[in-house]
């Protein structure tokens, strides 16, 4: 299965920028269980000053609703979402909803600057 979303990771050292390698994930519950309590966003290092999720285009173009392929970017604090509009609206979405419910871990919420 091809992956939809790759995570990536940034850490600056004065004018350095390093770039951690990529995370690939294969749907939306990869991306949620990464950030939900236990997930891996709680190992994340302090350095971090960036994280960038990408979600690559669909396999098939939305032919009925081409907007829903538009290129878009939403950023939450230091958390940058780009890709395909309908995916960022639908993430948007899930995490407000699971901020709500509590099924964020307090890192990430921090890192995206959601009030926890």
């Amino acid at each position: 299965m091809k992956p939809i979303l790759t995570v990536e990771f940034s850490a600056k050292n004065g004018e350095e920028e390093f770039r951690e390698e990529s995370i690939p994930l294969h749907n939306p519950e990869e991306f949620f269980a990464f950030v939900s309590p236990g997930g891996g966003c709680e190992n994340i290092p302090e350095d971090v000053c960036e994280i960038r999720m990408m979600f690559l285009s669909p396999e098939h173009p939305n032919t009925q609703n081409p907007v829903a392929d538009v290129p878009a970017t939403l950023q939450l604090g230091m958390v940058v979402f780009n890709g395909p509009l309908s995916e960022i609206t639908n993430t948007a979405e899930q995490i407000i909803d699971r901020a709500g419910r509590g099924e964020l871990s307090k890192s990430f919420m921090i890192t995206a600057g959601i009030p926890c």
